[in-house]
């Protein structure tokens, strides 16, 4: 059996972000296509597998290096994606990229969700190769579910017809935060909610200001859980994500998976995979923001969230993990164990 290394050593830090929501994905994907995961050193591994560029996992890099262990990095972080983010980020982005570049360069193999992404990370002259593969999504988790729905309504007081917009991420300029509290003073007839927490002393003052003065029909519940976010998501008329920058969007696909009307920024990184009026819905600024929101929730648009639950289930977690064993496959395997990958593998 094919056994991976997913490197754990500094996912505490960043268990509540994409990242390390992304790490649980890998887990549950390679498990799901025959592998076997383990986040130790011992027993040895075949492949170990990095997601964070906190010094730990260039250590971990290292010493896999030293014992001959392929090593692939999951390249989550872009410079323009540390941009605008917490607080003295615009000054550090410079450094973040050089830093990155050092990490990525420790790796046989560099994966990042997009071929958005790939390309910026390539245009940095990262030398090993750079190819794209998604986070993917537990589409048997995060679907569509009417008793969810009427669970979310019912807990956060929506009557008749209220309509819920929500979205998700940390207190960030680049997520779109500021844009989603214009839209909920723009919009007092809806319910505005924001999910997700990032400590204050991270929050820019600007982002903060805005909070303070944000409308009443705006509301911060804060971090929640996986299964208090899937009920949000179910129980949403719209799920509206104004970021200006992704390598992807965890929470994107966990939109669409649950069979909710989507509705974003119209940025590079949707570009050949989300269409306008296929499978989503886009915008160009914070005015056709509003305009495409109200006319999704007034029902002057059509209904294309089957086509985005379709999106959703072709990154599926088995689907993910069989092509993440592929690329393991394609690495130069340890000299000191004969590794099998599972049947698929020649598929």
């Amino acid at each position: 059996m094919f056994c991976v290394h997913i490197y754990t050593g500094s996912l505490a830090l960043v268990g509540r972000s994409g990242v390390g929501q992304a790490a649980n994905h890998q887990q549950a994907a390679l498990r799901a296509a025959g592998a076997k995961v383990v986040t130790r050193w011992d027993p040895p591994a075949d492949v170990i597998h990095l997601n964070t560029v906190l010094p730990c996992s260039l250590r971990a890099a290292r010493r896999a290096r030293r014992r001959g262990l392929p090593v692939v990095w999951f390249g989550h972080s872009t410079e323009e994606d540390f941009r605008h983010s917490f607080t003295g980020s615009d000054l550090l982005a410079p450094l973040f990229r050089r830093w990155i570049c050092h990490c990525y360069n420790q790796a046989d193999l560099v994966l990042t969700p997009t071929p958005y992404s790939a390309g910026l990370l390539r245009s940095y002259g990262i030398r090993p190769p750079v190819a794209a593969l998604s986070n993917g999504v537990d589409t048997d988790f995060f679907a569509p579910d009417p008793a969810l729905r009427a669970a979310f309504r019912q807990r956060c007081g929506l009557t008749g017809g209220t309509r819920a917009v929500i979205s998700v991420g940390h207190y960030m300029e680049r997520k779109g935060i500021l844009d989603f509290i214009a839209l909920a003073r723009s919009m007092p007839q809806v319910q505005f909610f924001w999910f997700g927490y990032t400590p204050p002393s991270l929050v820019p003052r600007r982002v903060r200001r805005a909070m303070a003065q944000a409308p009443a029909n705006l509301h911060f519940p804060g971090f929640v859980s996986q299964e208090g976010l899937r009920e949000a998501y179910c129980g949403a008329d719209a799920f509206v994500f104004c970021s200006h920058e992704e390598t992807e969007g965890i929470v994107v696909l966990e939109a669409l998976a649950c069979g909710v009307p989507v509705l974003l920024r119209d940025i590079p990184v949707y570009r050949g995979w989300l269409e306008d009026g296929v499978n989503v819905y886009k915008a160009d600024g914070t005015a056709e923001l509003r305009l495409r929101l109200a006319a999704l929730l007034a029902g002057r648009l059509p209904d294309v969230t089957a086509a985005g639950r379709a999106v959703a289930e072709a990154r599926s977690l088995p689907v993910i993990g069989r092509e993440l064993l592929r690329r393991y496959a394609a690495l130069p395997l340890p000299r000191r164990r004969s590794a099998t990958l599972p049947a698929h593998r020649t598929a």
